[in-house]
């Protein structure tokens, strides 16, 4: 890194090269393609628009079956920690990036120092509008609620409305702290309650109506399906 604020560079990636590390931050901008990337774990996909922001000492992999382009910056300053797992500016990013890629290309270019400045505020939140209140989700109630309906067709409209949020929005929150989608949810819940019952002693046929199966054998793959996973 000659810089003071970092490297840019375009990259290609492809095959998988095997996880490694570095001593320094990488930022990588999605330009084309899609980027598969598991860093420490935990997996990601980056298409055009896409970012991440990579920690020293963070053991990473990553492929694109089908190739992709990349804006990387290499840096060493320390202002990046803050924005480790924190999501980018989608519109920000992919605008930003497709200018830096053009000017890199071009001689005498001032993309080299003043680029890895403007590319701290791909993950700056936009100032001018408030956050808004995020309306708290009653778990607990939301259960005992859909513990009482299990024998009916649920729709993510259904719970959603429960808690008084539009589709879209309870599907955003049940991913956020939940870590499952809706109908994941909802299929757990109908099979911990399926459980419950068939330690109870119940049927097949008595379990199954009763959590909204449409016939015990359904159930019972159900069952074995998630026993596995």
């Amino acid at each position: 890194m000659h810089a003071a604020q970092g490297s840019l560079s375009l990259r290609q990636y492809g095959p998988s090269p095997g996880s490694h590390a570095h001593d320094h931050f990488q930022i990588l901008l999605g330009l084309e393609g899609t980027l598969e990337l598991e860093v420490q774990g935990r997996g990601q996909r980056i298409g055009a628009g896409g970012g991440c922001v990579i920690a020293p000492g963070e053991r990473h992999d990553f492929e694109a079956l089908n190739g992709a382009h990349c804006l990387v910056l290499d840096t060493a300053q320390p202002d990046w920690a803050s924005a480790v797992g924190t999501p980018v500016q989608p519109a920000t990013a992919l605008a930003l990036a497709r200018y830096l890629q053009l000017a890199l290309t071009q001689e005498h270019s001032l993309a080299q120092r003043y680029g890895p400045l403007l590319l701290r505020d791909c993950w700056r939140t936009p100032q001018g509008r408030p956050a808004r209140h995020q309306r708290r989700i009653d778990w607990q109630g939301l259960t005992q609620w859909c513990e009482r309906q299990l024998h009916t067709p649920l729709t993510v409209a259904d719970l959603a409305q429960q808690v008084f949020l539009s589709s879209s929005q309870f599907a955003v929150r049940c991913q956020q702290e939940t870590g499952m989608r809706p109908m994941q949810w909802l299929r757990d819940l109908r099979l911990q309650r399926a459980r419950a019952l068939r330690a109870q002693g119940l049927g097949l046929a008595e379990v199954a109506r009763r959590c909204g199966y449409q016939s015990a054998s359904a159930m019972a793959a159900a069952l074995r399906q998630h026993a596995l996973h």
